[in-house]
């Protein structure tokens, strides 16, 4: 293995912190990120210690090895004295035109169900004409500003709570996915504040806090939900699409969930339910 081209200035420590600190994260050493990447070990030490200043493409296939999110790399190469790479305008910037486009038409295609796009904090970004006639069948969503939150809307006692079955087993699961599908498998400091939040709903218990631990079923490819509507249990299943091969922040933050009911009766019912809403305030 040789190392890569290595520039004439010392990175600082913050660098080799942040570098560290994403090791330890995925549980590798130096010697295997070495193995992983190409970079002789003695070059990644060097840089950790602030003896050598790694090349921003050395730095970016390290960052990737490492699985470190685009907001993440941003940082290193702010770090190491590089200008950041990865485009970090919000949602409505003009770059994102196309992406919104193509999702807005997989909503589409997604009715008569309900499928919403979500930020990494579960806010609520988009969602196709069925969500809101959905959740207007059980609960007032005129009263609920946006950007709407889908696990607060899952939690409240005044929300969708009261019409979940089974709302203990979801709610732990919820927990576990906010852990699991955190954004590079990290949760940052809005998501912890998220997760305060959520566990001072009434009812939630504090075991619930750590996911790690937690008594929570094995993990499955499909999440369910059971509702409670009008006597009948109607069951759906849903399923989230995350951007591939994003190039910019907010593109790799986005998740899209897509329900679907899960039995023949359930889809007869459904749009039983989403007549029932199609009058109401939204």
């Amino acid at each position: 293995m040789t190392s890569r081209a290595v520039t004439a200035t010392s990175p600082g420590t913050e660098l080799g912190d942040l570098l560290r600190q994403w090791r330890g994260r995925r549980g590798k050493s130096q010697s295997e990120l070495s193995l992983d990447t190409g970079i002789s070990q003695r070059h990644i030490s060097f840089v950790e210690s602030g003896k050598s200043a790694p090349s921003r493409d050395t730095l970016i296939v390290m960052a990737e090895a490492l699985d470190v999110p685009l907001r993440d790399r941003n940082a290193l190469l702010l770090a190491a004295g590089y200008a950041p790479l990865y485009s970090d305008r919000g949602w409505d910037a003009a770059e994102m035109d196309g992406l919104k486009r193509a999702i807005q038409r997989m909503l589409q295609q997604h009715e008569p169900y309900p499928a919403v796009v979500m930020d990494r904090y579960w806010n609520v970004l988009m969602a196709n004409e069925a969500a809101p006639r959905f959740f207007g069948a059980f609960i007032d969503m005129s009263a609920r500003p946006a950007p709407r939150n889908l696990l607060h809307l899952m939690f409240d006692p005044q929300g969708m709570r009261p019409f979940l079955e089974g709302w203990d087993s979801l709610a732990r699961g919820l927990v576990q996915r906010v852990h699991r599908e955190s954004i590079g498998r990290v949760v940052d400091g809005r998501t912890r504040e998220l997760l305060a939040v959520l566990m001072a709903y009434p009812d939630v218990r504090p075991e619930w806090r750590n996911a790690a631990t937690a008594d929570i079923s094995p993990l499955s490819p499909v999440i369910g939900y059971r509702f409670r509507w009008r006597g009948a249990t109607l069951n759906y299943f849903s399923m989230v699409t995350t951007v591939g091969s994003p190039a910019a922040v907010a593109a790799q933050e986005l998740r899209i969930e897509c329900m679907f009911p899960s039995d023949d009766a359930t889809e007869r019912r459904h749009l039983q339910l989403l007549e029932s809403s199609r009058d109401r305030v939204l």
